[in-house]
């Protein structure tokens, strides 16, 4: 397949829908971000930014030119109207986002990471207007439209009408011969049990195509310890491909026919390792997606990952096409 041409998709109601290379849907946060070091609760300045998986990997992948949509619900605030056009300015289609009158957007606090520790997060997200996605908000014109869905954990774990939502999407993209890629994001402490987790996220990564966890999620999930093993436990499932995140070790890569691995891509200085994960998602699904040999993609995941975790804020080091060809032809020199 050969990359989409980038866009901006502003489709008249009255028309079919233009095609998509990829949709998702989930909920996205305002983030603020602690202007100094230090525990949350000392911290009086904050930077606003943009948080939520589907939206880092929707936005990542329409800079690298692929056509993009994003299905949620935002609250009528001023919250939503500044994801809204923040998502909006990344030419990612939102005519699927539904402003919620009676719901509020979520939100989060975020520590200033030091040293490439794991920042503090607290969320602000109970009773959100995303977690009020439910059946009615999905638009089968709409997602036939696309060729792919990505999909995370962490949208069904919102609501029982979300978890609903994720089920019939991933069911019904399954059934129309539509690709489908899963990383599990667990989020332990909105689920009612670890158990339960585990049996729903199971249960959605086995309509996936390409799943993605990362290696203690893979452990959680599966209860195995080595990659392989984890990789093993989704094939017999029927995911046609498992990568398996390694962090600084790379990642691990698994089909029915061949497996292997791929370092990863050395960093001088970790600034926040949040977004890492939805990075290479970006890479690995931008490269299939493309057409492109799966060790490629999965060096694609590695290096993008990588660019994540450079900068402040969980979205700001997804490259463009133009850095992406810079990066991979300073990798060649190297």
């Amino acid at each position: 397949m050969l990359p989409a041409a980038p866009g901006c998709i502003d489709p008249s109601p009255a028309q079919p829908w233009p095609p998509l290379d990829v949709v998702t849907y989930g909920e996205a946060m305002a983030l603020l971000i602690a202007a100094q070091a230090g525990p949350l609760a000392g911290v009086t300045q904050f930077e606003k930014r943009l948080a939520g998986a589907e939206t880092n990997v929707a936005i990542g992948l329409a800079r690298l030119g692929l056509k993009v949509g994003w299905v949620s619900r935002l609250g009528a605030d001023s919250f939503g109207a500044f994801i809204r056009a923040s998502v909006m300015r990344e030419h990612v289609d939102c005519s699927h986002v539904t402003s919620d009158a009676l719901h509020t957007t979520g939100m989060m606090l975020k520590t200033r990471a030091q040293d490439g520790q794991d920042p503090e997060i607290e969320y602000f997200r109970r009773g959100s207007a995303a977690s009020h996605l439910s059946l009615a908000d999905f638009d089968e014109a709409y997602f036939g439209s696309a060729r792919h869905l990505h999909a995370t954990g962490i949208a069904p774990a919102l609501s029982a009408s979300t978890l609903a939502f994720a089920t019939h999407a991933l069911e019904w993209m399954r059934e129309q011969g539509k690709t489908i890629s899963f990383d599990p994001n667990l989020r332990p402490t909105l689920w009612a049990s670890e158990s339960v987790m585990r049996e729903q996220i199971n249960r959605l990564a086995g309509y996936a195509n390409w799943v993605l966890p990362g290696l203690t999620e893979g452990q959680v999930l599966t209860g195995y310890t080595s990659p392989g093993d984890i990789a093993a436990f989704y094939l017999e499932r029927g995911a046609q491909l498992v990568v398996v995140k390694c962090g600084a070790q790379g990642a691990y890569y698994r089909t029915a026919e061949t497996e292997g691995s791929m370092p990863a891509i050395p960093v001088a200085q970790v600034v926040d390792t949040v977004g890492a994960g939805d990075g290479f998602a970006v890479g690995v699904v931008s490269a299939l997606l493309e057409g492109l040999a799966l060790e490629a993609a999965v060096a694609r995941g590695n290096l993008i990952g990588a660019q994540a975790v450079q900068v402040l804020g969980d979205m700001e080091g997804l490259p463009t096409r133009q850095r992406l060809v810079a990066l991979n032809a300073s990798l060649e020199k190297h």
